[in-house]
């Protein structure tokens, strides 16, 4: 594991229902959202860098707030 989230470092998720999700922070030319790999100016993964395992992180989305707990940061 790494210990801060970091440019195109691949961070493991779990949001408040319990469902875990898996992104990788790419250059925005490289992003595939669909594929889980997120530009780093996304608001998930600006929220994202910088963070700890352990840490919980709040994701401003136009749906609505959504809350994640981070389980995993690793190098792709």
């Amino acid at each position: 594991s790494i210990e801060k989230v970091v440019f195109i470092c691949v961070v493991k998720l779990e949001d408040e229902d319990g469902t875990e999700v898996q992104y990788q922070i790419v250059g925005e030319d490289e992003s595939e959202p669909e594929n889980g790999r997120i530009s780093w100016i996304s608001p998930i993964a600006k929220s994202l860098i910088g963070k700890k395992i352990g840490d919980e992180v709040t994701v401003k989305r136009p749906a609505g707030e959504k809350f994640y707990t981070i389980l995993d940061i690793a190098k792709p």
